[in-house]
Protein backbone atom coordinates (compact mmCIF):
# COMPACT_ATOMS: atom_id res chain seq x y z
CA UNK A 1 0.00 0.00 0.00
CA UNK A 2 2.47 2.37 1.14
CA UNK A 3 4.88 1.24 -2.11
CA UNK A 4 1.79 2.48 -4.33
CA UNK A 5 0.99 5.91 -2.49
CA UNK A 6 4.65 6.42 -3.32
CA UNK A 7 4.54 5.37 -7.02
CA UNK A 8 1.21 7.21 -7.22
CA UNK A 9 3.25 10.61 -5.64
CA UNK A 10 6.10 10.54 -7.57
CA UNK A 11 3.60 9.91 -11.12
CA UNK A 12 1.89 12.94 -9.28
CA UNK A 13 5.24 15.07 -9.32
CA UNK A 14 6.59 13.58 -12.57
CA UNK A 15 3.25 15.05 -14.09
CA UNK A 16 3.72 18.23 -12.57
CA UNK A 17 7.25 18.42 -13.80
CA UNK A 18 6.54 17.78 -17.19
CA UNK A 19 3.00 20.03 -17.17
CA UNK A 20 4.67 23.60 -18.92
CA UNK A 21 4.20 26.44 -16.03
CA UNK A 22 3.87 29.13 -18.44
CA UNK A 23 2.08 29.69 -21.53
CA UNK A 24 3.37 31.51 -24.64
CA UNK A 25 1.97 34.49 -25.99
CA UNK A 26 1.52 33.89 -29.37
CA UNK A 27 1.04 36.96 -31.84
CA UNK A 28 0.51 36.75 -35.62
CA UNK A 29 1.69 39.94 -37.34
CA UNK A 30 0.63 40.25 -41.16
CA UNK A 31 1.93 42.95 -43.33
CA UNK A 32 -0.65 44.49 -45.90
CA UNK A 33 -0.82 46.46 -48.83
CA UNK A 34 -4.18 46.92 -50.30
CA UNK A 35 -5.11 42.79 -49.65
CA UNK A 36 -9.03 43.45 -49.20
CA UNK A 37 -9.66 40.29 -51.47
CA UNK A 38 -7.95 38.59 -48.87
CA UNK A 39 -7.04 39.89 -45.35
CA UNK A 40 -10.76 38.97 -43.77
CA UNK A 41 -10.17 35.40 -44.84
CA UNK A 42 -6.78 35.29 -43.63
CA UNK A 43 -7.46 37.04 -40.02
CA UNK A 44 -10.52 34.63 -39.72
CA UNK A 45 -8.25 30.98 -40.67
CA UNK A 46 -5.44 32.34 -37.86
CA UNK A 47 -8.48 32.64 -35.56
CA UNK A 48 -9.50 29.13 -36.35
CA UNK A 49 -6.15 27.83 -35.97
CA UNK A 50 -4.91 29.66 -33.20
CA UNK A 51 -7.81 30.38 -30.93
CA UNK A 52 -5.40 32.06 -28.25
CA UNK A 53 -3.24 33.96 -30.49
CA UNK A 54 -3.68 37.98 -31.18
CA UNK A 55 -3.64 38.95 -34.67
CA UNK A 56 -1.57 41.96 -35.57
CA UNK A 57 -2.22 43.72 -39.17
CA UNK A 58 0.30 46.17 -40.12
CA UNK A 59 -1.36 47.99 -42.96
CA UNK A 60 1.54 50.43 -45.59
CA UNK A 61 -0.58 52.80 -47.03
CA UNK A 62 -3.22 50.73 -48.42
CA UNK A 63 -5.37 52.63 -50.59
CA UNK A 64 -8.57 50.04 -50.70
CA UNK A 65 -10.62 48.50 -47.81
CA UNK A 66 -7.56 46.66 -46.50
CA UNK A 67 -8.03 48.39 -42.97
CA UNK A 68 -11.79 47.83 -42.87
CA UNK A 69 -11.27 44.13 -43.69
CA UNK A 70 -9.15 43.50 -41.10
CA UNK A 71 -11.15 45.58 -38.20
CA UNK A 72 -14.38 43.65 -39.33
CA UNK A 73 -12.81 40.39 -38.92
CA UNK A 74 -11.25 40.78 -35.60
CA UNK A 75 -7.69 41.92 -36.12
CA UNK A 76 -5.79 44.83 -34.23
CA UNK A 77 -4.37 47.23 -36.98
CA UNK A 78 -1.63 49.53 -37.04
CA UNK A 79 -0.46 51.58 -39.66
CA UNK A 80 3.34 52.38 -40.96
CA UNK A 81 3.72 55.05 -43.63
CA UNK A 82 7.48 54.29 -44.70
CA UNK A 83 6.33 52.30 -47.55
CA UNK A 84 8.27 48.72 -47.78
CA UNK A 85 7.75 45.38 -46.53
CA UNK A 86 10.95 45.78 -44.33
CA UNK A 87 10.19 48.60 -42.68
CA UNK A 88 6.64 46.99 -41.80
CA UNK A 89 8.56 44.02 -40.40
CA UNK A 90 10.70 46.54 -38.26
CA UNK A 91 7.66 48.01 -36.81
CA UNK A 92 6.10 44.98 -36.04
CA UNK A 93 8.95 43.36 -33.83
CA UNK A 94 9.09 46.99 -32.37
CA UNK A 95 5.83 47.48 -31.37
CA UNK A 96 4.02 43.84 -30.31
CA UNK A 97 5.00 42.06 -27.22
CA UNK A 98 4.75 38.83 -27.52
CA UNK A 99 6.84 34.69 -26.57
CA UNK A 100 5.94 33.66 -30.29
CA UNK A 101 5.89 35.48 -33.15
CA UNK A 102 3.77 34.28 -36.49
CA UNK A 103 4.84 36.52 -39.66
CA UNK A 104 2.56 35.45 -42.29
CA UNK A 105 1.78 37.17 -45.64
CA UNK A 106 -2.15 38.79 -46.18
CA UNK A 107 -2.15 37.52 -49.92
CA UNK A 108 -3.98 34.19 -48.48
CA UNK A 109 -1.30 31.72 -50.54
CA UNK A 110 -0.06 30.39 -47.23
CA UNK A 111 -1.98 27.22 -45.18
CA UNK A 112 -3.04 28.66 -41.79
CA UNK A 113 -3.56 25.37 -40.58
CA UNK A 114 -0.27 24.63 -40.52
CA UNK A 115 0.81 27.26 -37.66
CA UNK A 116 0.02 25.00 -34.63
CA UNK A 117 2.78 22.71 -36.33
CA UNK A 118 5.12 25.14 -36.76
CA UNK A 119 4.77 26.89 -33.40
CA UNK A 120 5.06 23.15 -31.52
CA UNK A 121 8.09 22.27 -33.89
CA UNK A 122 9.75 25.70 -32.36
CA UNK A 123 8.37 25.15 -28.35
CA UNK A 124 9.49 21.24 -28.93
CA UNK A 125 13.25 22.04 -29.77
CA UNK A 126 13.81 25.23 -28.25
CA UNK A 127 14.30 26.87 -31.89
CA UNK A 128 14.58 30.44 -32.66
CA UNK A 129 12.83 30.40 -36.27
CA UNK A 130 11.20 27.61 -37.98
CA UNK A 131 10.05 28.27 -41.89
CA UNK A 132 7.26 27.55 -43.81
CA UNK A 133 8.88 25.60 -47.27
CA UNK A 134 6.36 26.33 -49.87
CA UNK A 135 5.47 23.57 -51.90
CA UNK A 136 2.60 23.93 -54.68
CA UNK A 137 1.60 21.68 -57.96
CA UNK A 138 -0.27 25.35 -59.48
CA UNK A 139 2.22 27.14 -61.61
CA UNK A 140 0.34 30.22 -60.51
CA UNK A 141 1.00 30.01 -57.26
CA UNK A 142 5.13 29.56 -57.84
CA UNK A 143 5.50 31.02 -61.00
CA UNK A 144 8.96 29.56 -62.65
CA UNK A 145 10.71 32.68 -62.40
CA UNK A 146 10.04 33.05 -58.71
CA UNK A 147 11.31 29.48 -58.31
CA UNK A 148 14.29 29.90 -60.31
CA UNK A 149 15.89 32.98 -58.16
CA UNK A 150 14.74 31.53 -55.11
CA UNK A 151 16.95 28.53 -56.04
CA UNK A 152 19.48 30.97 -56.67
CA UNK A 153 19.75 33.60 -54.21
CA UNK A 154 19.60 30.71 -51.67
CA UNK A 155 22.71 28.83 -53.33
CA UNK A 156 24.71 32.30 -53.05
CA UNK A 157 24.01 32.69 -49.31
CA UNK A 158 24.61 28.68 -48.91
CA UNK A 159 27.75 29.66 -50.65
CA UNK A 160 28.95 32.67 -48.60
CA UNK A 161 27.68 31.44 -45.15
CA UNK A 162 27.64 27.86 -45.26
CA UNK A 163 24.04 26.79 -44.07
CA UNK A 164 21.05 26.89 -46.34
CA UNK A 165 17.30 27.39 -45.81
CA UNK A 166 15.59 25.59 -48.88
CA UNK A 167 13.06 28.23 -49.46
CA UNK A 168 14.68 31.17 -48.33
CA UNK A 169 12.27 33.98 -49.41
CA UNK A 170 9.33 32.14 -47.89
CA UNK A 171 7.07 35.02 -46.48
CA UNK A 172 5.87 32.45 -43.41
CA UNK A 173 7.50 31.88 -40.29
CA UNK A 174 7.53 31.48 -36.49
CA UNK A 175 10.56 33.16 -34.40
CA UNK A 176 11.51 33.44 -30.62
CA UNK A 177 11.15 36.66 -28.88
CA UNK A 178 15.06 36.60 -28.17
CA UNK A 179 15.38 36.59 -32.45
CA UNK A 180 12.91 39.32 -33.04
CA UNK A 181 14.31 41.32 -30.35
CA UNK A 182 17.69 41.28 -31.38
CA UNK A 183 17.02 41.27 -34.96
CA UNK A 184 18.52 44.86 -36.39
CA UNK A 185 15.76 45.43 -39.94
CA UNK A 186 17.89 47.31 -41.61
CA UNK A 187 16.21 46.27 -45.12
CA UNK A 188 13.13 48.41 -46.31
CA UNK A 189 11.71 46.31 -48.94
CA UNK A 190 11.21 42.45 -49.93
CA UNK A 191 14.82 41.86 -49.50
CA UNK A 192 13.62 41.74 -45.81
CA UNK A 193 13.80 37.78 -45.85
CA UNK A 194 16.90 37.42 -46.57
CA UNK A 195 18.19 39.84 -43.83
CA UNK A 196 15.72 37.46 -41.53
CA UNK A 197 17.59 34.41 -42.82
CA UNK A 198 20.79 35.91 -42.42
CA UNK A 199 20.55 37.38 -39.09
CA UNK A 200 19.59 33.50 -37.65
CA UNK A 201 22.74 32.25 -39.65
CA UNK A 202 25.42 34.57 -38.12
CA UNK A 203 24.35 34.37 -34.61
CA UNK A 204 24.17 30.56 -34.90
CA UNK A 205 20.62 30.32 -34.02
CA UNK A 206 18.59 26.46 -34.09
CA UNK A 207 16.81 26.81 -37.24
CA UNK A 208 14.19 24.39 -38.92
CA UNK A 209 12.10 24.41 -41.83
CA UNK A 210 8.63 22.21 -41.99
CA UNK A 211 7.05 22.11 -46.02
CA UNK A 212 3.69 23.43 -45.94
CA UNK A 213 0.84 23.89 -48.64
CA UNK A 214 1.07 27.17 -50.99
CA UNK A 215 -1.63 28.06 -53.18
CA UNK A 216 -2.15 30.53 -56.06
CA UNK A 217 -3.75 34.04 -55.13
CA UNK A 218 -7.45 34.48 -55.41
CA UNK A 219 -9.07 36.06 -58.68
CA UNK A 220 -9.08 40.17 -57.92
CA UNK A 221 -5.49 39.57 -56.27
CA UNK A 222 -2.45 40.50 -57.36
CA UNK A 223 1.22 39.97 -56.43
CA UNK A 224 3.26 43.29 -55.32
CA UNK A 225 6.46 41.68 -55.93
CA UNK A 226 8.16 42.29 -59.15
CA UNK A 227 10.43 39.32 -60.35
CA UNK A 228 13.87 41.36 -62.00
CA UNK A 229 13.18 44.28 -59.62
CA UNK A 230 13.37 43.09 -56.37
CA UNK A 231 15.48 40.01 -57.57
CA UNK A 232 17.74 42.57 -58.26
CA UNK A 233 17.60 44.11 -54.61
CA UNK A 234 17.89 40.76 -52.97
CA UNK A 235 20.86 40.07 -54.77
CA UNK A 236 22.44 43.18 -53.52
CA UNK A 237 21.41 43.02 -50.09
CA UNK A 238 23.34 39.19 -50.43
CA UNK A 239 25.99 41.11 -51.36
CA UNK A 240 25.89 43.78 -48.90
CA UNK A 241 25.13 41.17 -46.06
CA UNK A 242 28.94 39.30 -47.28
CA UNK A 243 30.68 42.63 -47.09
CA UNK A 244 29.36 43.36 -43.54
CA UNK A 245 29.57 39.80 -41.95
CA UNK A 246 32.29 38.51 -43.76
CA UNK A 247 34.48 41.38 -43.91
CA UNK A 248 37.95 39.24 -44.76
CA UNK A 249 36.76 36.54 -47.22
CA UNK A 250 35.33 39.66 -49.18
CA UNK A 251 38.58 41.70 -49.67
CA UNK A 252 40.69 38.84 -49.49
CA UNK A 253 38.74 38.18 -52.85
CA UNK A 254 39.44 41.38 -54.47
CA UNK A 255 43.23 41.21 -52.91
CA UNK A 256 43.68 37.43 -55.11
CA UNK A 257 41.71 38.95 -58.17
CA UNK A 258 44.71 42.36 -58.02
CA UNK A 259 47.60 39.73 -57.01
CA UNK A 260 46.84 37.57 -60.22
CA UNK A 261 46.18 40.45 -62.16
CA UNK A 262 50.08 42.27 -60.99
CA UNK A 263 51.93 39.14 -61.59
CA UNK A 264 50.52 38.15 -64.51
CA UNK A 265 51.56 42.10 -66.55
CA UNK A 266 54.63 41.60 -64.50
CA UNK A 267 56.26 37.91 -65.60
CA UNK A 268 56.89 39.52 -68.96
CA UNK A 269 58.33 42.39 -67.77
CA UNK A 270 60.39 39.91 -65.44
CA UNK A 271 61.45 37.81 -67.96
CA UNK A 272 62.85 40.71 -70.04
CA UNK A 273 64.80 42.21 -66.66
CA UNK A 274 66.64 39.08 -66.13
CA UNK A 275 67.68 38.60 -70.00
CA UNK A 276 68.34 42.28 -70.60
CA UNK A 277 68.59 44.05 -67.34
CA UNK A 278 65.71 46.36 -68.64
CA UNK A 279 62.60 47.25 -68.41
CA UNK A 280 61.16 47.82 -71.57
CA UNK A 281 57.50 48.85 -70.75
CA UNK A 282 57.00 51.23 -67.41
CA UNK A 283 53.75 51.89 -67.50
CA UNK A 284 52.87 48.12 -67.67
CA UNK A 285 55.57 47.96 -64.91
CA UNK A 286 53.56 51.19 -62.89
CA UNK A 287 49.81 49.29 -63.39
CA UNK A 288 51.89 45.65 -61.42
CA UNK A 289 52.88 47.75 -58.82
CA UNK A 290 49.83 49.49 -58.34
CA UNK A 291 47.38 46.89 -58.83
CA UNK A 292 49.47 44.88 -56.36
CA UNK A 293 49.71 48.00 -53.55
CA UNK A 294 45.92 48.20 -54.11
CA UNK A 295 45.25 44.32 -53.18
CA UNK A 296 47.66 44.82 -49.89
CA UNK A 297 45.43 47.50 -49.11
CA UNK A 298 41.71 45.31 -49.44
CA UNK A 299 44.03 42.83 -47.79
CA UNK A 300 44.41 45.34 -44.68
CA UNK A 301 41.16 46.68 -44.41
CA UNK A 302 39.61 43.06 -44.67
CA UNK A 303 41.60 42.30 -41.85
CA UNK A 304 41.03 45.97 -39.45
CA UNK A 305 36.71 45.14 -40.63
CA UNK A 306 37.52 41.90 -39.39
CA UNK A 307 38.14 42.75 -35.98
CA UNK A 308 35.40 45.21 -36.47
CA UNK A 309 32.83 42.45 -37.23
CA UNK A 310 33.80 40.14 -34.45
CA UNK A 311 33.55 42.64 -31.94
CA UNK A 312 29.48 43.90 -33.49
CA UNK A 313 28.59 40.04 -33.56
CA UNK A 314 29.98 39.25 -29.99
CA UNK A 315 27.33 42.21 -29.16
CA UNK A 316 24.51 41.24 -30.72
CA UNK A 317 25.48 37.80 -29.43
CA UNK A 318 25.27 39.65 -26.01
CA UNK A 319 22.21 41.17 -26.91
CA UNK A 320 20.60 37.92 -28.35
CA UNK A 321 21.04 36.16 -25.21
CA UNK A 322 19.85 38.96 -23.04
CA UNK A 323 16.35 37.84 -23.90
CA UNK A 324 15.16 34.72 -22.39
CA UNK A 325 14.56 31.96 -24.48
CA UNK A 326 11.25 29.74 -23.59
CA UNK A 327 12.88 26.79 -22.70
CA UNK A 328 13.69 28.10 -19.48
CA UNK A 329 10.06 29.27 -19.31
CA UNK A 330 9.09 25.97 -19.07
CA UNK A 331 7.87 25.21 -22.62
CA UNK A 332 10.59 23.38 -24.11
CA UNK A 333 9.98 20.12 -24.07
Amino acid sequence: MITERKQETKSVESSSREAPSFRARVAVVIPCYNEEVTIGAVVRDFRVALPDATIYVFDNNSSDRTIACAREAGAIVNTVREQGKGNVIRRMFADVEADVYLLIDGDGTYDASAAPILIEEMLAHGLDMVVASRTSTEREAYRPGHRFGNWLLTACVMMIFARSLTDMLSGYRVFSRRFVKSFPAHASGFETETELTVHAYELRMPVSEIKTVYRSRPPGSSSKLNTYRDGLRILLTIFRLFKAEKPLVFFAIGFLFCAAASVILALPLLATYLETGLVPRIPTAVLAASLMLFGALLLTCGIVLNTVTRGRMEIKRLAYLAVPGLWRSGTHG
